[in-house]
């Protein structure tokens, strides 16, 4: 999925805005240039943008001082700012000062995609979580974009305020009962219990038990009656996982519930009248169910009114990291942390595996590497051990008219060296890399100078 976003960005060095504009629209983002502050700020009363990139130092007014009118005018919109020389009292007090990150001069091509790509990530999660529901410490919600994860928002809105009985479909821990929690808070029955049973891991006896309730004496150990699971529910939603692993008799009792709206307790005689709306889940695929026998055909469509899919989170594009940002903040807030940063490097590994026990496993990995990340950073080491794919190899296409990226570090690398007057000491220490560095850069650039066109 390529990146999208609007991003102004101030500098007041040519070559420095032409680098910067160059990458960012090689990305895919749309970028509006401008050459100080005081442009910037008019620019960004006259249209809204996603991400403001802006220099410290420039002529008329300063990035400090855009950061200022930035968060007044529009306070959900990140600001990078771009310091001189990794001159780290500049960068504490851009950040201080409510800066979403900063950079260092001269500017890494693979620094500014990431921290862009990064500051962008963070608003696009406060975004969608304002816009989903505001998020309460500790709670689970659905979190994404995705066009399939927006036609289940669509579907689950439409179903809720109903009493149709809802069968939810998926891979184990693509958050099936989330989305069955989603429907009940949402429903008219919000009020009243969600009762959630994994019917796949309770033997027969002890699933109807559970279900149904049970009266003195009615089994051994059996010392008082005791009501089931949807007496417990009653005026609310029971929800039952898995419910293609029930057996040929539970199949018959659930039907008659269903049909009826009353349960009888083991041992019992009595038909006791419930009012519980049914949420079922399964990761099987029930229809072939019917056809092989092991699922009764008129259960099934008592059970399938409504039929929801949760995809798989290999389906859902970049929404695994807005998720992924959203676990963290969650699990950081339940252990009572500050939320930790994800690194490129842990993004990376994030991005590169397939996630097979899907937002269960991410779950579970976030929340270990949040207990075990240090100085406010998760680094790939505090993820546990994850199969991850290898980069790709291949380089973009190239687009005409545009320069190579090679092109505008070697012209950038030739200004600090006009700067210096060909001092290659002063140059490498201006640009952070040592002098033999430079030295092999010039001696390329000769070579390449040399070869026939």
């Amino acid at each position: 999925m390529s990146p999208s976003g609007k991003i102004l960005v101030a500098e007041d060095d040519d070559l420095t805005l032409e680098l910067v504009t160059t990458v960012l629209q090689r990305e895919g983002y749309e970028v509006v240039p401008v050459a100080d502050g005081r442009e910037a700020m008019d620019r960004f009363a006259e249209t809204r943008f996603d991400l403001v990139v802006s220099d410290i130092q420039m002529a008329r007014t300063s990035g400090l001082e855009l950061l200022d009118f930035v968060l007044k005018t529009s306070p959900e919109t990140p600001v990078v700012l771009v310091t001189a020389y990794a001159d780290p009292g500049a960068a504490m007090d851009a950040i201080a000062k409510g800066a979403a990150d900063y950079l260092a001069k001269p500017i890494d091509v693979i620094s500014l995609r990431t921290t862009v790509a990064r500051a962008l990530e963070r608003r696009r999660l406060a975004t969608d979580n304002r816009s989903l529901r505001s998020v309460v410490a500790g709670r689970k919600i659905l979190v994404g974009t995705n066009p399939v994860m927006l036609e289940l928002y669509k579907q689950i809105a439409h179903v809720a305020p109903t009493t149709a009985t809802v069968l939810i479909t998926g891979e184990s821990g693509s958050g099936k009962e989330l989305a069955a929690r989603t429907i009940h808070e949402r429903s008219l029955r919000a009020a009243r219990p969600f009762v959630a049973v994994n019917c796949g891991a309770l033997a027969e006896g002890l699933l109807e038990s559970e279900l149904f309730g049970h009266e003195r004496g009615a089994f051994t150990g059996a010392h008082a009656a005791h009501p089931g699971l949807f007496e417990a529910a009653d005026g609310g939603t029971i929800f039952l996982d898995e419910v293609g692993d029930v057996t040929a008799k539970m199949q018959a009792q659930l039907l008659r519930v269903l049909q009826e709206g009353e349960v009888r307790r083991v041992g019992g005689s009595t038909a006791i009248h419930v009012d519980v709306r049914v949420i079922s889940a399964t990761n099987r695929d029930l229809a072939a169910d019917v056809k092989a026998g092991r699922m009764r055909e008129d259960l099934f469509y008592r059970l399938s009114v409504v039929t929801l899919h949760v995809p798989p989170l290999r389906d859902r594009g970049e929404d695994l990291i807005t998720l992924a940002y959203h676990l963290v903040a969650r699990h950081a807030a339940v252990i009572g942390r500050p939320q930790p940063h994800l690194s490129d490097e842990a993004l990376y590994k994030i991005r590169s595996y397939a996630w097979p026990g899907n937002v269960r496993e991410l779950d579970n990995a976030l929340a270990r590497a949040v207990a075990m990340s240090q100085h406010g950073v998760i680094l790939p080491g505090d993820l546990p051990e994850l199969a991850v794919a290898s980069p790709a190899a291949t380089a973009p296409a190239m687009e005409t008219g545009w320069p190579t990226l090679e092109e505008v570090q070697r012209r950038y690398i030739t200004r600090v060296l006009e700067h210096t007057g060909q001092n290659k000491t002063a140059a490498a220490t201006i640009l952070g890399i040592d002098r033999r560095t430079i030295q092999r850069l010039a001696a390329r650039d000769s070579k390449d100078d040399d070869e026939p066109a």
